[in-house]
C-alpha cells in the first residue's frame, strides 16, 4: 500500500475542484473528462465504485499535472 491508496473517486474529484478542474463531458463508458481553464489541462476519471488503483491515480495526477505532494497535502 503506497500514499496514493485508499481514494475513492468522490475524494479525487473534490481535490481536483479544489485545483481548478471542472467536468467537461462524459467520455465512454463510466469515464469522465475534467478541465482546468486556468491551466488548460484535461484528464479522464473512471467512475467506479471501490478504491482507486494507484497506478490509475497517478496517471490522472499526471494527465492534471499535479504532484502527489500537492494532492496528498495542500487540496
Amino acid at each position: 500500500m503506497g500514499r496514493l491508496s485508499g481514494f475513492r473517486y468522490r475524494d479525487i474529484i473534490k481535490k481536483l475542484k479544489r485545483a481548478g478542474f471542472e467536468f467537461y463531458r462524459q467520455a465512454a463508458g463510466s469515464h469522465e473528462i475534467w478541465y482546468n481553464p486556468l491551466t488548460n489541462k484535461y484528464t479522464t476519471i473512471p467512475n467506479h465504485s471501490g478504491d482507486m488503483p494507484e497506478g490509475t491515480l497517478k496517471a490522472i495526477l499526471t494527465q492534471a499535472n499535479i504532484s502527489i505532494s500537492d494532492f496528498l497535502e495542500k487540496l
